[in-house]
């Protein structure tokens, strides 16, 4: 990919827009469902909960965690015009549990501890100010409730030509460092590796890390 077409990828990453949008959403839905389902799968998802997804893309995965209990409320929030509507274009059967929320990306616009369960995938390279959304997200968390934050390593990260326009990288490290300067109590860290097709069509050994955090 030339330079100019990095830098469009790596914008429609970060904030996916118009028709372009949505053809890197259907590739971000497909290459990061790995993450998502493990992502899922850490949240230890029960009957009756509330759950929170940051950065929901076109919501694709949305069958996958209503399959994992009863009675699931979802809520969905993303940065993106786009998304915001393409998820709710592509989710119309689950109206009644999911509602998708546009935001302008720092402040969470819920009250104080109305979720049981958030979690967000890929998303934690665009955060302008991380401790203080960290901050913000333990504040709409419900007491012992559970943070799953997944992404890729930077090690691994580094490696992909688009993560130098507008990204910011972390190693575990680093992450838990940032984490450390919260409120949150506890955590346990997890590495997983899979076979994947990279956004700009590569095939690659993608290195990630899922946290699961508790308040």
């Amino acid at each position: 990919m030339e330079k100019d077409e990095l830098k469009i990828l790596a914008q429609n990453l970060a904030n996916p827009e118009g028709e372009k949008g949505k053809e890197v959403a259907e590739m971000m839905n497909a290459a990061n469902i790995g993450m998502t389902l493990e992502s899922i799968k850490a949240l230890l998802i029960e009957d009756d909960e509330h759950l929170l997804e940051i950065g929901h893309g076109n919501a694709g995965h949305l069958k996958l965690i209503f399959d994992k209990a009863k009675n699931i409320r979802y809520t969905g929030i993303d940065i993106s015009e786009t998304m915001h509507n393409e998820a709710k274009n592509l989710n119309k059967e689950y109206k009644n549990q999911a509602e998708f929320v546009l935001y302008e990306g720092e402040k969470l616009p819920f009250e104080d501890k109305i979720f049981d369960k958030i979690f967000t995938v890929n998303t934690v390279y665009f955060w302008k100010k991380p401790v203080e959304y960290l901050n913000e997200i333990y504040r709409v968390l419900k007491n012992n409730g559970t943070f799953v934050l997944t992404f890729g390593q930077r090690e691994f990260m580094e490696k992909l030509p688009f993560t130098e326009y507008d990204f910011t990288l972390y190693s575990n490290s680093e992450m838990e460092e940032i984490i450390s300067k919260t409120p949150f109590v506890r955590m346990k860290m997890s590495e997983r590796e899979e076979d994947v097709k990279s956004k700009t069509g590569e095939q690659i050994r993608r290195i990630y890390t899922i946290l699961t955090i508790k308040k």
